[in-house]
């Protein structure tokens, strides 16, 4: 890593201010342009051609993903003569394929040869390919390796969205595009509810099973969809053609200032130092956290709700409120954070309401509606914290690299939380599922004492670094030495 001076900023008095030489990060580090016309356009634009297309492609991801959960009440499983545990396999296979490759997928993408657009449309098509073929499928076995291709080829669609979004914001604006981000994929389990209510209708079309008609015609709208994929997913912004070269000269400078230069080549020894930053595995454990309620929601949410005594279509269609209440909860706290630049003060009553509901779960209270709200309780705390766990990541780890790797890891081991989901919920259980739901607290109650953890470590890493900053300005006044070999690829305040 190269030494750099730290740029010139304002003293942090209410006189006015002297430039003094201090570290880089600081908060006191005041893009100037922020306030500028000009540079609130430049954000709205980089919104609409990055945030709609990445969000559609996570709805798809997140349709394909799901709609198995719809299709099993729409009769998957007798359908293909499933053994009782046979649903559980298909799902825990489907994610095999997160933990083997979504580093390398990221690390792919990162190369400047490869265009964004065509490595994730290309994806896209297969997708949807290997998503119809699920509702042609004659077996169990065939089922179940369409799901293990599938998987493999999804493993790089949200990483690589997630990878793209945090190389174009700045740190205090990633908390809301992700929590805009993970509302697409919650809406498109609600998307997929009411499309299944719908498709069940076609039972016997075409010779077809209802819940064969709802892989078919989602599997279809992937492959339509990877068109647009294609045509208007952006480059990374160094390379962003479709920026007048103005806009494209003041967002990269506005980046760096903000995170740093980036390297154009990565070196071995890049991967190797953001491989053991513990911010990537502390944030990625606690993303693991709050996938397993997500991962529970997407997968047996319909099962649950149908056991509390609604037929199969009303069930479909009663999953829809508790995805809004997720979409509704993480994108008010995203603008909070936003306003108030405090994102604890968030995580911790979350993972307080995620805790209520899985209590809820457990212990059977009754009448149905108490575990109805259950679900809501779940669904709020989830979609909280999830949005906020990578915007705390991508905000505080700099350079390519680590973006790449950090939002892979996050995605990819995170996801893990999906094989305890799968296996936990046991068919011969229900509709108690003590395991299920004992697992789900426990995971659940895990997360509050290490994000305590994450917050006391960034405070001490903070208390220094505000050490460092207040001798580098006193210094500066005096007329002395001011250290100048901090690297804001290294050393910089974390947010919190």
């Amino acid at each position: 890593m190269s030494e750099k001076s730290p740029p010139s900023h304002a003293s942090v008095d209410g006189e006015k201010r002297d430039v003094l030489q201090i570290v880089p990060g600081s908060d006191e580090s005041v893009n100037r342009g922020d306030s500028e016309p000009s540079d609130r356009i430049l954000s709205t634009k980089i919104d609409f051609r990055i945030l709609p297309i990445l969000g559609l492609l996570y709805l798809i991801c997140f349709l394909d993903r799901t709609n198995i959960a719809n299709a099993r009440i729409a009769g998957l499983e007798e359908g293909l003569n499933m053994p009782s545990t046979g649903y559980n396999t298909c799902l825990w296979i489907f994610y095999i394929p997160f933990v083997v490759f979504e580093v390398p997928s990221n690390m792919v993408m990162s190369w400047r040869r490869v265009r964004p657009n065509l490595w994730l449309g290309s994806l896209t098509f297969a997708l949807g390919v290997l998503a119809m073929c699920q509702g042609l499928t004659r077996s169990y076995g065939g089922l179940l390796a369409i799901r293990f291709l599938m998987g493999i080829v999804e493993t790089a669609l949200p990483a690589g969205c997630a990878f793209l979004i945090a190389s174009y914001y700045r740190k205090k604006e990633l908390s809301l595009r992700f929590a805009i981000y993970y509302s697409f994929g919650q809406a498109g389990a609600c998307f997929s509810g009411l499309l299944a209510y719908a498709i069940m209708d076609m039972e016997g079309i075409g010779g077809y099973e209802g819940w064969r008609w709802i892989f078919i015609l989602e599997g279809l709208l992937t492959i339509v969809f990877s068109i647009p994929v294609l045509l208007l997913v952006p480059n990374f912004p160094d390379r962003a053609k479709w920026l007048k070269p103005a806009e494209q000269a003041a967002l990269v400078a506005r980046l760096e200032a903000d995170k740093g230069e980036a390297k154009k080549e990565l070196s071995f020894s890049d991967w190797k130092q953001v491989a053991m930053d513990y911010r990537i595995w502390l944030l990625t454990t606690l993303f693991f956290c709050a996938d397993m309620s997500a991962g529970s929601l997407s997968s047996f949410n319909p099962t649950i709700l149908s056991q509390l005594g609604w037929t199969a279509k009303r069930a479909q269609v009663m999953t829809i409120p508790v995805w809004i209440i997720g979409i509704v909860g993480g994108i008010i706290a995203a603008l909070g954070v936003g306003k108030y630049n405090n994102r604890t003060a968030y995580i911790l009553p979350s993972i307080l309401f995620s805790i209520l509901g899985w209590v809820l779960n457990y212990l059977q209270i009754d009448p149905p509606a108490v575990r109805y709200f259950a679900q809501f309780c779940i669904s709020l705390g989830t979609f909280v914290q999830m949005p906020l766990y990578s915007g705390l990541l991508m905000a505080n780890i700099r350079g390519k690299a680590a973006v790449s790797f950090g939002s892979a890891v996050q995605f990819g081991i995170g996801n893990c939380a999906n094989f305890v989901a799968s296996n936990v919920f046991i068919n011969t259980q229900k509709p108690r599922y003590p395991v299920g739901f004992g697992t789900g607290l426990g995971i659940t109650c895990f997360s509050f004492p290490l994000m305590l953890v994450l917050v006391g470590l960034f405070w001490r890493h903070n208390r220094e670094y505000d050490r460092k900053v207040a001798a580098a300005i006193a210094a500066a006044r005096d007329g002395g030495q001011v250290e100048t070999t901090w690297d804001d690829q290294v050393y910089y305040r974390y947010v919190m």
